[in-house]
């Protein structure tokens, strides 16, 4: 990772002009506003709504009359969703936003700095805040390496920008040259992980993900949907999907098994101990880890919008 010598004030001339925002919706209508309020005038703003029943798309309508909406009439997950806005992008930089975080004109100046002084980054995160203003950590080691690492706690940001394994897709800045070789994100992921394998691909590609730190940006965390036993539901179902996926995907069909079937048991027991001891939320997201882990192993795909439930372009190891 070296800096150019490129003089960063080009990006300040007008910062909003040099990107596309692009945020995906899904019942957000009680955070959206606030998203929407740090944009500048002159950005151009796509949302992809995913069949929100709350007004979402008619509240952004009226706040932001120039935002191009594109409505899903069925939910098609985050990544899908991120391509169809990504689709639509006319400006040197994507602003990935989910709907319950607030960016300001300062905190994407000093994103644009650093992507006019790293041209080889692809994606570029903020140092993220929590609404008590706690530190959010926004990068990680690749997902494969993680359960190798002691816990995070106390962490603090680091003192300038680092090169990065993962960044949190919360608020990334994508550069649209680079998107063009690294590809769309993987619409046979319905939800979580989609933003892991974008970054390995990242790193396949020759590119580099950086974070940021002195770009601060607020992030409501888990705002951007209503809180119910259905969103838990597919929260924890859709997260042991993808994490299979993902393995089968880089490692195989035998790295996966290897991971799946003692899941499997594991979450059955879970399910059943929590259960008998009236652990009544903790059971519930253990059973549909289960049924998402056999959903998997089933093969039934996670997303509406592909019919495979194993990865495009999985190795053949066997």
């Amino acid at each position: 990772m070296t800096p150019t010598t490129e003089n960063p004030e080009t990006s300040r001339a007008d910062a909003w002009q040099r990107v596309s925002v692009v945020a995906v919706t899904h019942h957000s209508r009680a955070v959206i506003e606030g998203c929407l309020a740090g944009i500048g005038d002159n950005a151009e703003v796509i949302v992809i709504d995913n069949a929100s029943d709350d007004g979402t798309p008619d509240l952004i309508r009226k706040l932001l009359p120039r935002a191009d909406i594109e409505e899903n009439a069925d939910g098609v997950g985050y990544g899908a969703g991120a391509n169809q806005g990504l689709a639509k992008v006319t400006r040197e930089f994507a602003l990935m936003a989910n709907p319950d975080s607030r960016v300001d004109t300062a905190a994407l100046e000093k994103l644009l700095d650093a992507a006019d002084a790293y041209p080889d980054a692809a994606l570029l995160a903020p140092c993220v805040l929590d609404d008590s203003g706690a530190y959010e950590p926004a990068h990680d080691a690749e997902l494969f390496q993680r359960h190798r690492l002691p816990a995070r706690t106390g962490e603090v940001p680091p003192d300038g920008p680092c090169c990065a394994d993962y960044l949190s897709g919360a608020v990334v800045l994508l550069r649209m040259a680079s998107f063009q070789d690294i590809g769309p994100f993987d619409d046979a992921i319905f939800l979580y992980y989609e933003d892991d394998d974008f970054c390995m691909r990242i790193r396949q590609k020759g590119f580099s993900a950086i974070l940021v730190p002195d770009a601060l940006v607020n992030h409501g965390g888990g705002g951007s949907v209503r809180p119910s036993a259905h969103y838990r539901w597919e929260k924890y179902w859709h997260m042991a999907w993808s994490r299979l996926y993902l393995e089968q995907k880089y490692h195989g069909r035998v790295a996966c098994a290897a991971i799946a079937w003692p899941n499997l048991l594991r979450y059955a027991l879970k399910t059943l101990g929590n259960a008998l001891t009236l652990r009544r939320a903790k059971a519930w997201r253990d059973l549909a880890r289960l049924f998402g882990t056999a959903g998997y192993l089933l093969h039934v795909p996670a997303s509406r919008t592909v019919t495979r439930a194993r990865p495009a372009h999985a190795e053949t190891k066997t």
